[in-house]
């Protein structure tokens, strides 16, 4: 499990781009036939992938947890980005098809991920943060999340946020999950930008072409820095910082909250004529 701790805002003034990265960005979580986690001291947050080919994966715990399983202490969000497959909770089998999310509460004492098809296996990201309380596992469908349509071809951000995890929907204990995909011809998210004063969020972003990238924008609001984001790369992003990118074409990202609220539109917004 790669371990990254916290950067506050005065260290980040003065970092270079290599020290950004090494800091917020992690580029070697997605690897066939592996589970590979990275585990940040922000908020204790948990991202990574599990991409099983010819045999189920399970999750680890290490010495990073000091549990006895995974979801001893915390809940699980896993989104499937790739081929058809199944994760078992326990004794029970859930089937995710592209673009499901299954939500895995605190108390699950085992959680195997398993493809269907090795040539096309199940691309499964995960993302955890602590819990104190139990709610239920549960499947949310890809037709059964929230859509919200924003954005217009003017500002050139026309999307969907499709919301899985968030009260309402999926109750947990403090995870908040989404997905956000671009339509063609539009390249900007989450611009005008904002912070969560009061929680950290993870990116990663997918689908993203060989020869594209999405420079991911971070910092305070009146110093902002920008980072190279390439496919199933995951960037963190503290409280005192923005996020938003813009990418050479359109592209998909998830999103996941933890902290004190979960309420989704509880952020701290800065206005474009702010930004520096």
């Amino acid at each position: 499990m790669d371990v990254r701790y916290t950067v506050g805002k005065n260290e980040y003034r003065r970092m270079t781009t290599e020290e950004l990265r090494a800091a917020f960005l992690n580029t070697k979580l997605y690897e066939k036939g592996k589970v590979n986690l990275m585990y940040c001291e922000v908020e204790r947050g948990i991202a990574g992938f599990a991409v099983p080919t010819t045999k189920p994966l399970g999750l680890p715990a290490g010495k990073e947890l000091a549990s006895d399983y995974f979801c001893e202490r915390r809940e699980l969000g896993i989104l499937n980005i790739g081929g058809a497959g199944t994760v078992t909770v326990d004794d029970k089998k859930y089937a995710l098809r592209p673009l499901d999310v299954l939500y895995v509460g605190k108390g699950a004492k085992k959680v195997l991920l398993a493809s269907n098809s090795a040539k096309k296996p199940a691309e499964f990201y995960l993302a955890s943060y602590p819990a104190h309380k139990e709610y239920p596992t549960k499947l949310i469908k890809f037709e059964d999340a929230n859509h919200r349509h924003l954005g217009t071809v003017e500002d050139c951000n026309v999307r969907t946020i499709h919301q899985f995890i968030l009260p309402g929907k999926c109750e947990s204990c403090q995870l908040v999950m989404g997905v956000t995909r671009l339509e063609p011809g539009s390249n900007w998210n989450t611009m005008p930008a904002h912070t969560h004063e009061r929680r950290t969020e993870m990116y990663m972003y997918f689908d993203i072409a060989p020869d594209a990238a999405v420079f991911h924008f971070m910092g305070e609001g009146t110093e902002t820095r920008h980072i190279a984001m390439h496919n199933h790369d995951v960037v963190v992003s503290p409280m005192w910082s923005i996020h938003a990118g813009v990418g050479t074409r359109a592209y998909t990202f998830c999103w996941a909250m933890g902290g004190e609220n979960q309420v989704f539109d509880d952020m701290d917004g800065i206005k474009i004529e702010d930004l520096k």
